[in-house]
């Protein structure tokens, strides 16, 4: 069982930055393929962004590519999402996720452990 735990979130404007952590429990952290998803308002939630076990490989939405980053931190069991040029389209609830297996993955259902969320909210 593995449990996540986002934080980071909060008021930002246009144009500003936030990082987001997700700090993981259990030992086997740098077996997980992390990935990043957002849920705005009245809207179906969305790949961000996924890294692999390894951190070599990442993978990002066309929508962020360019101003968003994912990172590891395997000695501290946390994966980062650093956003940055942020818009109001990036308002969503964010939330973290997690699954065992290789490379990167968009689709929601390849990941089996969810973290609660962190709100990000974008002012224009």
């Amino acid at each position: 069982q593995v449990q996540l735990v986002e934080s980071g979130g909060g008021l930002v404007q246009t144009g500003g930055s936030l990082r987001l952590s997700c700090a993981a429990s259990g030992p086997t952290f740098s077996t997980y393929r992390m990935g990043w998803f957002r849920q705005a308002p009245g809207k179906e939630r969305e790949f961000v962004g996924s890294i692999s076990t390894s951190g070599v490989f990442t993978r990002y939405a066309d929508s962020v590519k360019g101003r968003f980053t994912i990172s590891t931190d395997n000695a501290k069991n946390t994966v980062y999402l650093q956003m940055n040029s942020l818009r109001p389209e990036d308002t969503a609830v964010y939330y973290c996720a997690a699954s065992q297996g290789s490379g990167t993955s968009s689709y929601d259902y390849h990941y089996r452990y969810w973290g609660q969320g962190t709100q990000v909210t974008v002012s224009s």
